[in-house]
């Protein structure tokens, strides 16, 4: 849902690619001019908090900026998600 909302520079005139490389890792989404990564976690990610947690500070410890959102806030709560994606983006 959230790829329907940043594609096409629809959110503030910044390029994202989606299952985009970075390293060892693949991210669901990164805007390369601002070096931003927005990962996106379903319930089974619940379970994996230290791989996400150890893969969020790899990404970081890299100059990458790293963004997490919950399936459910994306589907409940997009206006919310897409501003604190814009502020991200506008801020750096």
């Amino acid at each position: 849902v959230l790829w329907l909302y940043i594609r096409r520079k629809q959110l503030g005139g910044y390029r994202f690619r989606r299952q985009h490389p970075i390293g060892e890792f693949i991210v669901d989404f990164f805007c390369f001019e601002k070096g931003l990564v927005i990962e996106l976690d379903g319930g089974h990610h619940s379970e994996h908090e230290d791989y996400d947690l150890n893969r969020t500070r790899c990404l970081e410890s890299q100059g990458y900026q790293v963004l997490r959102f919950w399936n459910n806030q994306v589907m409940g709560e997009i206006e919310a998600v897409k501003q604190v994606i814009l502020d991200k983006l506008t801020a750096t």
